[in-house]
């Protein structure tokens, strides 16, 4: 994600750099801690690891926002949809076509060549629709297609616990410069697929505008 550093903004800077000087505090502390008692700094090791979580989750939250901003400017109905998928836990799968062809690596679907609206986009991954299980093609501020199937990832079997929505979102990502977000059916939990990585969107509401 370092074509994206020099974009940070001001408020973005001075949140993650408190956060880390947090982080930095919460250390010293166990290393005096374990000097002294030797013992007692699991609570701690919790503390940071929560603290960490929250710093991804900001960071990657505006880094969405950085890549998708241009390609497209339906930000609002995208995040109001994803937050509606993710309160009800209706799993998604939405790619975001950028600059490199798609027809190749994913098999077609049912073509709908409708502008985005979080009803639509609600209504074709709600449970039971024919075209839940399959992903959501948007470019520009269309959605093009949806119950497309993607290429699922080359080295997800090394990590058994993701499912197929988000093998199938890394898979994508690792063939082209696409963004995919996914929506866990499980948990709710958003996250987004780029180059290959997966990385978690901040709980709430993926914050893209």
């Amino acid at each position: 994600m370092d074509e994206m550093e020099s974009q940070l903004t001001p408020v973005i800077k001075k949140n993650l750099s408190s956060t880390l000087s947090q982080i930095n505090s919460k250390i010293e502390s166990m290393i005096n801690k374990i000097e002294v008692q030797g013992c007692g700094i699991l609570t701690e090791f919790e503390n940071i690891h929560r603290i960490f979580n929250q710093l991804q989750l900001q960071a990657s939250s505006f880094y969405l926002n950085s890549y998708l901003s241009p390609f497209t400017d339906i930000f609002d109905e995208l995040t109001i949809s994803i937050q509606h998928l993710s309160e009800r836990k209706h799993g998604g799968l939405i790619v975001i076509k950028r600059d490199d062809p798609l027809h190749q690596l994913m098999s077609s679907g049912i073509p709908v060549g409708a502008n985005l609206s979080p009803a639509l986009l609600e209504s074709i991954f709600y449970p039971g629709s024919p075209l839940h299980d399959g992903a959501v093609l948007v470019e520009g501020n269309m959605i093009i297609s949806a119950g497309n199937v993607l290429p699922l990832s080359k080295i997800t079997y090394e990590n058994k616990k993701l499912g197929t929505r988000h093998r199938a979102a890394i898979g994508l990502s690792e063939r082209s410069d696409a963004l995919v977000l996914v929506v866990s059916e499980e948990t709710g939990k958003i996250s987004f697929a780029f180059q290959g990585n997966l990385y978690p969107v901040q709980s709430g509401a993926p914050h893209m505008n």
